[in-house]
């Protein structure tokens, strides 16, 4: 860190405040500042390297969602959701990659709920391997949950948040589980007992329903994956990340996550990574599993699975009590297909992260923001809008490529999410 400049001093951001609107650009890319963290190596082999064709994509046009919506384009989208940097590749090759702020190329910026599918990653490897078995009982790996909420759950409920656990998302309660879970971990003023650890806190979860029902975004049960995962495997998450996913990536730089008081991981939300290794993480899902350099770090199989989903997957999804706003969607092995079909799968995390991979028009990109709230729909809409469209400018100009990818939502007689409300309610 460079004292000298007024803009790398730390703004007197702690853990009481690092969440306010005001703080977020700063503390979202210096987290390793004012909370503990742990390494997850890149390795020792050299970093893959993508060929540059940068072109103007500012100006692509979105098409009108609604008759009476004003006119859009991709550079007005990345200026109005404040975007700390973007870029997409397209057949691998970078054609856009833009900073804005402080935020530079070798700069790490927290994912926040990114995180789960990079876990999730790590759960695929671990099953490709036979260490980790989907259908298993959670109890089989970890005994301790016997007579706990999550007594009767298996790993596959893990994956796609289908488990019956009681456990609120709304970021803006501060009595929702979701921010006593950061409270347990030493991530938030605690205003009661205090901190007892992600493992702990977990425990005390107790279930609503039956195992096995609809989806329901939690971000307990990715915290409870990464612990599986863990106990599947007799190592540490940075570890895993480490030998399993970002050390074949061909990655840049080191990753990091945040841990609780005890050293463990938080697993739901709290990775740490530059723009462009992201980008290099997204196209395993355009390479079969495969990474840029070539390593296989998710198998075939593991990938045709997570793109096919279960035969309920969808059906699970449109009867999840929270607003998803994706119609025809559903939500595979911690990655979130927005249409109908698996054209398009996507990471998502709040405050405005996103990893968009869109299989036919080969496109990857990547943004990282700090949206004043966690969650906004108009924002999160109109950035998959974006890519979106420049995907189907990409499609139109290779004639070579598969069928044309269409931005949906630009499609006559199809209803935007947000074209009758624009209350802000997708979670993610």
């Amino acid at each position: 860190m460079d004292g000298t400049n007024p803009e790398h001093r730390n703004p007197g951001v702690d853990i009481k405040n690092w969440q306010l609107p005001q703080n977020l650009r700063w503390s979202f890319q210096h987290i390793a500042d004012f909370l503990p963290t742990a390494m997850i190596s890149r390795g020792q082999g050299p970093a893959s390297v993508f060929p540059v064709a940068l072109r103007d994509l500012d100006s692509v046009p979105i098409p009108a969602a609604w008759p009476a919506e004003p006119p859009m384009s991709v550079g007005s989208v990345m200026a109005t959701t404040d975007t700390d940097g973007w870029m997409l590749m397209h057949r691998g090759t970078v054609l856009a990659e833009q900073y804005f702020g402080d935020l530079s190329a070798g700069a790490p910026h927290l994912l926040m709920s990114v995180s789960k599918s990079l876990v999730g990653a790590v759960a695929g490897s671990l099953c490709d391997s036979g260490l980790l078995d989907p259908e298993a009982l959670l109890t089989s790996y970890l005994p301790a949950l016997s007579g706990t909420g999550y007594d009767g759950a298996t790993v596959r409920h893990l994956l796609d948040m289908r488990s019956g656990i009681e456990f609120s998302e709304d970021y803006l309660d501060p009595r929702a589980e979701v921010r006593m879970l950061e409270q347990a971990i030493g991530w938030a003023d605690p205003d009661s007992a205090g901190p007892i650890g992600m493992y702990t806190f977990l425990m005390t979860l107790r279930r609503k329903w039956e195992h096995g029902g609809v989806f329901e975004y939690r971000s307990c049960e990715s915290d409870m994956l990464g612990w599986v995962c863990e106990a599947a495997a007799g190592a540490p998450m940075p570890m895993l990340l480490s030998h399993l996913v970002w050390g074949k990536l061909g990655a840049e730089f080191d990753a990091s996550i945040g841990i609780d008081q005890y050293g463990t991981g938080m697993f739901d939300g709290g990775i740490n990574a530059t723009l462009r290794d992201m980008a290099r993480f997204g196209s395993l899902f355009l390479n079969e599993g495969s990474s840029p350099t070539g390593e296989r770090v998710l198998s075939r199989k593991w990938i045709h699975e997570t793109l096919a989903g279960a035969p309920d997957s969808r059906a699970a999804f449109a009867q999840s009590p929270g607003d998803n706003r994706m119609p025809g969607g559903m939500y595979r092995n911690q990655m979130w297909f927005p249409y109908e079909g698996n054209d398009v799968l996507l990471c998502l995390g709040i405050h405005g992260q996103m990893v968009y991979i869109n299989r036919p028009a080969q496109v990857v990109a990547v943004k990282l923001s700090s949206w004043p709230l966690p969650q906004d729909a108009a924002k999160l809409f109109g950035t998959l809008r974006a890519f979106d469209a420049i995907a189907a400018v990409l499609s139109s100009e290779t004639p070579a490529a598969s069928q044309a990818f269409l931005p949906l939502f630009g499609v006559p007689g199809r209803e935007h999410p947000l074209a009758a409300d624009s209350e802000p309610r997708t979670s993610a």
